[in-house]
C-alpha cells in the first residue's frame, strides 16, 4: 500500500514537470512571434467626367386649372431655351409638378386664421451629361430664363467620376505597395527581415476637392460632389511577420 501511494506520487510529480516544460515551451514561441503593422497611402487626383444641373420654376394662383396653365407655359420655355442651347429632348428630364396649398396667418378681430392665398405649383428639370463644360456654362447663363419671365431657382452643378471602379483599383494597388515599403524600411531599420504576410484590410476611401483644406476626413468617407476637381485617398493596412 505505502509502495503504491510513493508510485502515484511520483507519476504525478513527472505529470507537474511535463506540463510545466510543454506550457513554458509555448510561451516561448509565442513571444519569440512578433510581427509588424504599417499603413500605406494611395492618392489620385482627377477630374470629373459627368455633371448633373438641376433648376426649380414655379407657379402660383389661386386656380388650379390656372396654375396649372401657367407652369405649362414656363415648362414650354425652359424647353425652349435648352434646345436653342445645344440640348436635345432627351437631354431633359422634367418631375412630376409638386402641388401644395398656400396660406397667410393673419390675425384679425382677435381671432388667428388661415387665408388661403393660392396653390403652388413646382416642377424639377434635370440635365445629365458628359459634356462638363457645356452644362457649366448652361447653369450661369439661366439668368436669361429669369429675364423671359420664368421663376426659376438654379442649383449648383453637381459632378461625378464614372470610371471611379478602375481608379479604386489602381489606389489599392498603389497603397499596397506603398505599405510594403515602409514594413521593409522598418524592418531593415530594426535590423530584421520581413516574412509572410499574415493580414490586409482596407481603410476609409475619400474624395475631396483639389487643394482644399475646407473638408475634413471622417471615419465614415467624404465623397466631394461639388468640385470637378478632385482628389481621391484611400489606405490599406498591413501586418507582417518579422524574423
Amino acid at each position: 500500500m505505502k509502495n503504491q501511494l510513493i508510485f502515484s506520487t511520483l507519476i504525478a510529480s513527472i505529470s507537474v514537470v511535463l506540463a510545466a516544460c510543454f506550457l513554458g515551451n509555448s510561451y516561448k514561441k509565442r513571444n519569440q512571434s512578433h510581427s509588424i503593422i504599417v499603413k500605406g497611402l494611395g492618392t489620385q487626383d482627377f477630374e470629373s467626367d459627368l455633371i448633373v444641373w438641376k433648376a426649380n420654376f414655379s407657379k402660383k394662383n389661386l386656380d388650379l386649372k390656372q396654375a396649372y396653365a401657367e407652369l405649362d407655359v414656363d415648362r414650354q420655355k425652359v424647353k425652349e431655351y435648352l434646345l436653342s442651347k445645344g440640348f436635345s429632348n432627351k437631354d431633359m428630364v422634367f418631375s412630376s409638378v409638386d402641388i401644395s396649398k398656400q396660406y397667410d396667418y393673419r390675425y384679425v378681430d382677435g381671432i388667428n386664421q388661415n387665408i388661403f392665398t393660392g396653390y403652388q405649383l413646382d416642377q424639377t428639370i434635370t440635365i445629365e451629361s458628359k459634356d462638363v463644360l457645356k452644362v457649366e456654362d448652361l447653369s450661369r447663363q439661366i439668368t436669361e430664363l429669369i429675364n423671359n419671365g420664368v421663376e426659376l431657382y438654379s442649383r449648383p452643378p453637381l459632378y461625378y467620376y464614372t470610371r471611379l471602379s478602375d481608379l479604386k483599383i489602381k489606389m489599392i494597388s498603389d497603397a499596397t505597395k506603398d505599405a510594403k515599403r515602409r514594413a521593409e524600411e522598418i524592418a531593415v531599420n530594426a535590423g530584421c527581415k520581413l516574412g509572410k504576410l499574415k493580414n490586409a484590410s482596407q481603410g476609409v476611401f475619400q474624395i475631396t476637392a483639389q487643394n482644399s483644406s475646407e473638408e475634413d476626413y471622417s471615419w465614415g468617407g467624404v465623397f466631394n460632389v461639388s468640385s470637378k476637381k478632385k482628389t481621391a485617398n484611400i489606405t490599406i493596412r498591413l501586418e507582417y511577420e518579422i524574423k
